[in-house]
């Protein structure tokens, strides 16, 4: 299991949606947040944003494995979504 998946299902274990929310307003205002530590601005709010979204899944009611292949399950379709909408740059069609 990679290093993010073991943090963000750490941070949706400790934090409440309402907590995760504060370090991601903490983090954009100053920098800094007390939920995620030593890493870019841009990797913590990423990080932050998905646990508190697997949170709030499992506090609708799903465990954490089913929030977690959600979670997944909507990034690939978005990921799909941004590469059949990108335009080609090479000139060549697909």
């Amino acid at each position: 299991m990679s290093l993010e998946v073991k943090q963000i299902r750490e941070l949706a274990r400790r934090y409440t949606p309402e907590q995760i929310e504060n370090c991601i307003g903490q983090q954009l205002e100053t920098g800094r947040n007390i939920c995620v530590r030593n890493d870019s601005t841009e990797r913590m709010i990423c990080e932050l944003a998905k646990a508190q979204f697997i949170r709030e899944k499992m506090e609708d009611g799903l465990s954490l494995a089913d929030a977690l292949r959600d979670l997944a399950r909507r990034m690939r379709i978005l990921q799909e979504t941004v590469k059949a909408k990108r335009p080609d740059i090479t000139g060549v069609p697909p």
